[in-house]
């Protein structure tokens, strides 16, 4: 059974030579969604690793930041003109808090046409996650938690996967004690990395609720996890971000490390 990550994209809100954080998981021919993106971009990622939007059923949208919201209007208006037309099977389900269900709702309302919208509560499905809950989503158990933002309500997951590993999804804040029953000991762990350390002065990651590759390594080492995602990055580096960030994780945790660009793929 084949399992993977697509990085859709891996950069920050301000990135313009990468595309926003956002992934896939793949298992055989289905996906899980995870964030969108700021916009219709994501229907070019899509298409540039061959993800059919018919395969696309199930989307997890973690928090209201327009980096991570926005592309999912765009589905939903494209994924409804497939269910008008008859090419779309089954249900689209897009997993939120409630409050986030009510702001896409919303978005979808003042921009979406009518025919698409009538489709919301039948074929486009808006389903409510809370903290500490437990959803089936494509046979797998995704358990959810709060991270607890300052910032905006934010909801991270860990996931048990049919190889029998366990990953776990922060969001895109560090990691936050509270959190450890969910993440302690993660086969993968996915955690935003802002910024080299020694360039947290110019792009002030601390001030933003972010961290560096250093704290992410640090995180990484204190909750003995066996392999590493370094995303939500800054764009400045982008040619020489595998190394650079490499280089730094190293002096800061001793297990497996990987540094995506867009559209790269990681079997799990």
């Amino acid at each position: 059974m084949n399992e993977r990550i697509i990085f859709l994209g891996t950069g920050n809100a301000a990135v313009t030579e990468c595309y926003n954080t956002c992934f896939a998981i793949q298992r055989d021919k289905g996906y899980f969604l995870v964030d969108t993106g700021g916009g219709n971009g994501i229907l070019t990622q899509l298409k540039r690793v061959e993800i059919p939007l018919s395969a696309v059923h199930d989307i997890f949208i973690s928090h209201g930041h327009t980096d991570h919201l926005l592309g999912v209007i765009w589905l939903i208006r494209m994924i409804g003109s497939q269910i008008e037309r008859g090419s779309y099977k089954g249900k689209l389900k897009i997993y939120a808090t409630a409050e986030l269900l009510q702001t896409i709702q919303k978005i979808a309302e003042l921009t979406i046409q009518k025919k698409i919208l009538k489709l919301f509560g039948q074929r486009i499905c808006l389903k409510k996650i809370k903290d500490g809950q437990t959803k089936k989503i494509m046979d797998y158990q995704v358990t959810f938690f709060d991270i607890r933002s300052t910032k905006e309500p934010q909801l991270a997951f860990t996931i048990k996967l049919f190889n029998g590993k366990k990953l776990a999804f922060l969001g895109d804040e560090p990691y936050y004690r509270h959190e450890k029953r969910y993440v302690y000991k993660a086969d993968w762990l996915l955690h935003e990395a802002f910024c080299l350390y020694d360039e947290r002065e110019k792009f002030l990651p601390y001030e933003k609720s972010h961290v560096t590759v250093k704290e992410a390594c640090e995180n990484a080492t204190a909750l003995n996890v066996s392999n590493l995602v370094l995303y939500h990055t800054e764009d400045k580096n982008i040619k020489k971000r595998k190394a650079l960030y490499g280089h730094e994780a190293k002096e800061y945790y001793d297990g497996n490390v990987f540094i995506p660009d867009d559209l790269e793929v990681l079997n799990l």
